[in-house]
């Protein structure tokens, strides 16, 4: 799971006793799953705590893991280096942006999974993306583009022949897809 060095516990800990409402730390990733991916360490209060939280208790503080966020911070590393400045505390997370994804893995993270790994490298050629909005209760993926797809004449036949297709054939429980972009801003289209 996560790794978090001594020293970086202590720098931590250091931290957490300067706090006087803190009961530990938060561990999560804004976006995971996505080129936007960003691993943090956040102070975890009374209000932030998750029913679905993972928690390990270290010997100096407590630390809650997103549900969410779990199968991205397999292999996470956090360190802290004292240097010339005081130090730094880093947070390497080698599957934060690319997850290990399998059949138990959620339907947005398996979504996400083929858009990153097929779909965008093709879009990527005409300076486009295309990126999943949220997931329908009709089993429906919202898609917006965006880059040199948004606006382009040729977008529905993306959609459909490209973006659908491969979805569909990938991730069998969807049962369409919907574009959401707002295709009258023109000025970054491809064609």
């Amino acid at each position: 799971m996560v790794t978090i060095t001594e020293s970086a516990q202590e720098y931590l800990a250091e931290l957490l006793s300067k706090q006087d409402d803190a009961l530990g730390v938060r561990v999560f990733i804004n976006q995971p799953g996505t080129p936007r991916a960003e691993t943090c360490i956040a102070y975890c209060r009374e209000g932030d705590l998750q029913e679905e939280d993972d928690t390990e208790v270290l010997e100096k503080f407590t630390v809650w893991f997103d549900a969410r966020s779990l199968p991205f911070l397999e292999d996470a590393l956090v360190d802290y280096s004292k240097d010339r400045m005081g130090g730094q505390l880093t947070i390497k997370a080698p599957n934060a942006k690319l997850p290990q994804v399998s059949e138990d893995s959620s339907l947005e993270d398996r979504v996400n999974y083929v858009l990153y790994n097929e779909v965008n490298p093709a879009l990527a050629s005409h300076g486009g993306e295309v990126s999943l909005i949220e997931i329908t209760d009709e089993m429906v993926a919202i898609l917006q583009f965006g880059g040199g797809c948004q606006g382009c004449s040729a977008v529905d036949e993306t959609l459909k022949g490209g973006v659908e297709k491969t979805l569909l054939e990938q991730v069998p429980q969807l049962q369409g897809v919907r574009d959401t972009t707002d295709h009258t801003d023109t000025s970054q289209a491809y064609y």
